[in-house]
């Protein structure tokens, strides 16, 4: 029974199972000691329970972790997508039979079982962008029916499980679910939480530290939400842990539920703001510190770059060139790759720096069908298929590229320890490796003293407010991250300052496009703009 009470049979599972597979059917699987931990909730307390749905159960995880923590007579449901998996899990749990009454049933949970009422529902959902879903518009129409709900087409599956499962709690019912961390902090969650508030079930949302993940091959955080359908509560606790043994410190705690007192942060459902990111109740913002800030929409508008849809057709080198005689006229000079771009400062002479090494510096763009070996390159995309790639069977042609200015600035979309912005000094226009940073008219006169800012610290730590977090300490932004975050306010800044900051500014721009960038000039920057901030300037 030792393997039953551990993740041996996970562990077997994933070496003998290809990753391709695993991918397709988004199998991670969840540490035992954190499936014990929502399994402790979800049947814990002084209460009749009788029945407990696993959406989506995999190798039967929580059902054994169930197992583990009751003696209650419990019939417990589980549905998979996976046969393969479920044949397994059938045979793995075939020795819980005298414990409990076991069902798994081969079908997809989105589509099933919404008229039903259970009294635990636990679950790590599949983890799948909507736009991968093969069902998405289905699943659309089906939440549309069922909850009056227009979802938008960024939602990841993990929330419509999620919505699903806590409208089919039976009175005093409780749900665990162990969910990115990441939908917290993100656009589409703005409807999810809307409804969460709603419902008001929501108990506690435990968040896991960032420098860590939980799963060890998914590059994703991870959060634990625990829901029970009482009235006993009228707001939501943010626990944040360090590691996965604080999870054991709190299962003792909550058996008291509701009569606990946990190292929290309580949030009345009334005061909790489904618009803004939820990081601002566990952590707190860096801005709350500083005067003299404003949205950056204030001075720019940040979209993403261009997007190909077929990187591998499109870019060119200048030895794809000449093989497929394709003259200069129709490749667009184009920065292709972060690792492209090594400084905060680029300028043309790094551009061709770069297409002297032959990089896929060079974007393909018919502007006409003139020349004959364009026309010869257009027929071997068809012959490829490239035309009938996701973005590219959207646009007419089918091998058009967008027409986006060159942007003064640009930021990284992906990073560790930060923003990166870079001065585009090239004139050159960017892939989806960088945001576009364009600035207004009036900004454009202070883009010095502006991006003299960007290059700080400071600015990094405000900025961070907003990002989205992903295991291994990887940072997202998206446009409206960046949009919405504040900057320093530059048309406060006295000219005495002014002068100053652009004089250290511009000296080490000379530094860094010599090639020896003096990082004590960034400390001093810094340090302008922290005294600015506190306000002591």
């Amino acid at each position: 029974m030792s393997q039953i009470y551990s993740n041996e049979i996970e562990n077997r599972y994933v070496l003998n199972t290809e990753l391709a597979k695993r991918k397709k059917f988004a199998q991670f699987f969840t540490p035992f000691e954190i499936a014990k931990f929502m399994a402790s909730w979800v049947v814990g307390g002084e209460r009749e329970i009788e029945t407990v749905l696993d959406p989506a159960v995999g190798l039967g995880v929580f059902i054994r972790a169930i197992a583990s923590v009751t003696d209650k007579q419990i019939k417990a449901k589980g549905y998979d997508v996976d046969p393969a998996i479920l044949s397994i899990a059938k045979k793995e749990l075939s020795s819980l039979k005298g414990k409990l009454s076991i069902s798994l049933i081969c079908k997809d949970y989105m589509f099933n079982d919404w008229n039903n009422q259970y009294d635990g529902v636990i679950c790590n959902p599949p983890y799948f962008k909507f736009q991968d879903f093969e069902t998405k518009d289905d699943a659309l129409q089906e939440f549309q029916y069922r909850l009056g709900m227009n979802l938008s087409g960024f939602t990841n599956i993990y929330a419509l499980f999620l919505l699903k499962s806590v409208t089919q709690l039976n009175i005093n019912g409780r749900c665990a679910y162990i969910i990115p961390s990441e939908f917290l902090n993100s656009d589409y969650g703005k409807m999810v939480k809307e409804y969460l508030i709603r419902l008001k079930s929501l108990r506690y949302i435990v968040v896991f530290d960032f420098s860590s993940n939980v799963f060890d091959d998914a590059l994703t955080t991870s959060s634990i939400f625990l829901f029970s359908n009482d009235t006993s509560k009228n707001g939501v606790e943010f626990i944040t842990i360090y590691n996965k043994e604080e999870l054991l410190r709190i299962t003792e705690q909550l058996t008291f539920y509701p009569n606990v007192s946990l190292p929290s942060k309580y949030v009345d459902f009334e005061k909790l703001d489904p618009t803004v990111k939820w990081r601002s109740y566990y952590q707190g913002c860096n801005s709350e510190s500083y005067k003299n800030l404003v949205e950056f929409s204030k001075y720019a508008k940040v979209s993403r770059g261009i997007a190909s849809g077929a990187n591998d057709y499109f870019l060119f080198n200048n030895e794809k060139a000449k093989q497929f005689s394709i003259p200069q006229k129709y490749l667009e000079p184009i920065i292709s790759k972060a690792n492209q771009v090594s400084g905060h400062f680029f300028t043309r002479d790094h551009f061709l720096n770069l297409s002297k090494l032959n990089k896929d510096v060079f974007l393909f763009n018919a502007t006409d069908i003139e020349n004959q070996k364009v026309q010869e390159y257009i027929e071997l995309g068809e012959k490829l298929e490239v035309h009938k790639k996701h973005l590219t069977s959207h646009r007419t042609p089918w091998y058009a590229i967008e027409n986006r200015l060159p942007a003064p600035i640009w930021v990284s979309v992906f990073s560790r320890g930060g923003l990166r912005f870079i001065r585009n000094e090239s004139g050159i226009r960017n892939l989806t490796t960088f945001h576009c940073v364009y600035l207004n008219i009036h900004a454009m006169k202070k883009i010095d003293l502006l991006f003299a800012y960007l290059l700080t610290p400071i600015s990094k730590e405000i900025f961070s407010d907003n990002r989205r977090e992903y295991g291994g300490g990887l940072e997202k932004f998206e446009p409206n991250d960046l949009k919405f975050s504040k900057v320093v306010d530059i048309d406060l800044i006295p000219n005495n300052l002014e002068k100053k900051v652009l004089k250290l500014y511009f000296t080490y721009r000379d530094s860094a496009l010599n090639g020896q960038p003096d990082v004590s000039l960034i400390d001093k920057l810094n340090y302008c703009f922290i005294e600015f901030l506190n306000g002591h300037i």
